[in-house]
C-alpha cells in the first residue's frame, strides 16, 4: 500500500498478555491506550548557610564527573521518560486496580 510503513502494518498486541487487538472494534479486541510520563523529583536541592562554597563546588564536580561515565541517553532516563502502552480490557481493569503491582 503507497505511504504505508512496516510499523503500521504490523499487529497491534496488548502489551502485557500478547492478546490481538483491533482498533476502531467495540468488542473482545477493544483495548486502551495508556500514556505515562515520569519524572525526576523537581524540588531543587536545599543548601543549608553552614555548607561552604567550596562545598559545594566540590559537590558539583563530583557530580558532573559521575555524569561523564554515562550517555547522554541514561542521563535523560534519569530525568524524565514517556511510555505509551496499549491493553486490552482485561489487562486494563487488572493494571487499572493495582498499577504497582
Amino acid at each position: 500500500m503507497p505511504g504505508s510503513d512496516a510499523a503500521s502494518e504490523a499487529p497491534l498486541l496488548c502489551h502485557r498478555c500478547g492478546r490481538l487487538l483491533t482498533p476502531g472494534s467495540t468488542d473482545a479486541r477493544a483495548f486502551f491506550v495508556v500514556r505515562i510520563e515520569a519524572f525526576a523529583d523537581p524540588t531543587p536541592p536545599s543548601v543549608t548557610s553552614m555548607e561552604s562554597l567550596d562545598d559545594i563546588e566540590r559537590e558539583i564536580d563530583e557530580l558532573i564527573d559521575e555524569l561523564a561515565a554515562h550517555s547522554e541517553r541514561e542521563m535523560m532516563d534519569q530525568v524524565h521518560r514517556r511510555l505509551t502502552i496499549t491493553l486490552c480490557r482485561r489487562c486494563f481493569q487488572r493494571w487499572i486496580e493495582n498499577p504497582a503491582g
